[in-house]
């Protein structure tokens, strides 16, 4: 038998364990958040049920789907095979623990709870560092400082929550929502012109580079400005003005790639979908800095609900087939996921000022589209990430 054989399936990428328990996570999570929203249940997990919910789902959700697919995509980054077996494990419980003690560690030493959870991303970082310095691959060798920011944020909600400091907790969550939306934007850029064309048999767009530097430059600016605590000393119209350019930048960058010509394509349209709500996202903020009756959480919301969701479901979609030797055409039920996480994301933004007598019923609307979108991923490809490619290669 071949160390390959011996080797369990989930156990032979990190999409495969990670990709399976982050939808999980993120169902289950955002079931017992609804749960407690309806006053069904009474959750006393690590520190509230607020700060749990909000680290929880970038934390733990989106953290653990970012570490799958770049532990993934650096396979053919490098050429060469990519963290599997033990470390992989190591990787996976890790990230379990972290879980759990954030669940279940009410009663722990809070600086316990925080050194298990801030364990993950700088490990992730190691082994993804390790594997593009030996391949000389330095083009990608950026995704490491940005796994490290990761976890100085991840670090800043766990301190403010222990000191009892909100402020700095969000200030945390809402530089990790930075980061995650820059990587979004760096990813999208690169595989959405050639997916759209594959996908769909029509000439690549090629990028802009003049568009591409504007576009991803505002949203580091926005990063750097909100990290060093600089935005709040900026004049208002001045970061309406930066946000209303990066909503403008990154929306064309999604125009130009002609999105009409993807409504026949699941896994196309799906993502397409989602990367529009980064410039959407962007000009509620823009709107918010310009004065109007735009609230922070409606535009992280779009940004997270929105982008995030819809992106992760559909890359993981995707990633799962393409990396296990099947077909990219999804089952059909998945475009009813695709569908019901896009209605999650547009519920939870047009409740507050559509209908704000009955928020906690829409609210619940909303849960229950994302449980059930992700939940149907993880039922649809527990069969296609628990076995062997069928083509027998590794991975």
């Amino acid at each position: 038998m071949t160390d390959e054989a011996a080797l369990a399936p989930l156990l032979r990428q990190a999409f495969r364990p990670l990709f399976l328990l982050g939808a999980l996570f993120s169902a289950g999570a955002m079931l017992l958040w609804g749960l407690v929203l309806a006053g069904w249940i009474s959750l006393s997990p690590y520190q509230n049920v607020v700060f749990w919910h909000q680290h929880e789902m970038l934390f733990g959700f989106v953290a653990a789907i970012i570490v799958g697919f770049l532990l993934t995509a650096v396979q053919n980054w490098a050429g060469t095979r990519a963290t599997h077996g033990r470390e992989l494990l190591v990787l996976v419980l890790v990230w379990l623990a972290g879980r759990a003690l954030m669940l279940f560690g009410a009663g722990l030493p809070p600086w316990l709870v925080a050194a298990v959870d801030l364990a993950f991303l700088p490990l992730a970082a190691w082994y993804f560092g390790s594997i593009v310095l030996a391949a000389g691959n330095t083009r990608n060798l950026f995704f490491v400082p940005l796994l490290l920011l990761l976890m100085v944020c991840n670090g800043l909600m766990h301190t403010g929550a222990i000191l009892n400091r909100f402020e700095l907790v969000q200030y945390g969550s809402l530089n990790a929502i930075w980061l995650v939306t820059l990587v979004m934007a760096i990813v999208s850029g690169r595989v959405l012109p050639m997916f759209t064309a594959n996908g769909t048999g029509t000439p690549k767009v090629e990028p802009l580079p003049w568009l591409d530097r504007v576009a991803l430059g505002c949203l580091w600016l926005i990063f750097a400005l909100h990290f060093l605590a600089l935005a709040p000393r900026l004049p208002a119209a001045l970061l309406a003005l930066l946000f209303g350019l990066a909503s403008l930048c990154h929306f064309l960058r999604i125009l130009r790639l002609r999105f009409w010509v993807t409504f026949r394509v699941p896994l196309l349209w799906s993502l397409h979908a989602a990367a529009l709500f980064i410039p959407f996202g962007l000009a509620l903020f823009a709107a918010r800095h310009a004065g109007l009756a735009v609230t922070q959480s409606n535009a992280v919301h779009a940004l997270t609900a929105g982008a995030m969701g819809g992106m992760i479901l559909s890359m993981m979609a995707r990633v799962s087939l393409g990396h296990t030797g099947r077909p990219l055409q999804p089952h059909p039920l998945m475009s009813l996921g695709f569908v019901l996480v896009l209605v999650a994301a547009l519920v939870r933004l047009a409740a507050p000022s559509l209908l704000p007598g009955s928020l906690t019923v829409w609210y619940l609307l909303a849960i229950a589209a994302w449980v059930s979108a992700y939940l149907a991923y993880s039922l649809l490809y527990l069969p296609v990430l628990s076995r062997p490619r069928p083509d027998g290669r590794p991975g």
